[in-house]
């Protein structure tokens, strides 16, 4: 199957967002420290959304290992991390949970809508760079208040693991494609 530029783009980015100490390699410990990054990003959330939060970051770190990890080494290189946006059907579930959680993480009040100092906070702890947030956020289109729905982020999160999406919101957060 040949995939869009864009997508290939995105799987640039995520392995090197997730890899958070920088060494190459994802490791279990990469999700320890970007799920406790991204629940600090929100002081404002309750108890049961930074669980809900970090489960799912643990979720999608076994879920990438069991899938991925071809060697059986506990770590995930780029070449098979690819699968991981490029074979979205294995992982559907484990992204949704993500997108979710996230979302809900964004949204404390309940509300449905989450404002954008929240929304920079959180995709900033994910490590997304300042221009490139803003970027999605003008594409998500704010309402009149400067805030973003829940379903429309939560939608967007999984456009971005489909490998024949091009021209997605998602894309602003590629630097070279937003």
């Amino acid at each position: 199957m040949n995939h869009p530029q864009a997508a290939l783009g995105r799987v640039d980015l995520v392995f090197r967002l997730f890899d958070a100490n920088g060494s190459g390699e994802i490791e279990a410990n990469d999700f320890e420290v970007m799920a406790h990054r991204v629940v600090e990003a929100a002081p404002q959330s309750d108890a049961a959304a930074k669980e809900a939060m970090t489960a799912a970051f643990h979720r999608y770190w076994k879920t990438l290992a069991e899938e991925l990890d071809d060697d059986r080494n506990g770590r995930i290189d780029r070449e098979e991390f690819e699968d991981s946006v490029l074979s979205p059907e294995r992982f559907d579930s484990t992204i949704d949970q993500f997108a979710r959680s996230l979302a809900a993480l964004g949204d404390p009040d309940g509300d449905g809508l989450i404002e954008r100092p929240v929304f920079t906070a959180l995709m900033s702890a994910i490590g997304f760079e300042r221009q490139n947030i803003d970027a999605l956020f003008a594409a998500l289109e704010p309402d009149q208040d400067d805030r973003i729905s829940v379903s429309g982020w939560v939608d967007s999160i999984k456009d971005f693991y489909r490998p024949d999406a091009a021209g997605i919101p998602g894309d602003h957060l590629v630097p070279s494609a937003g």
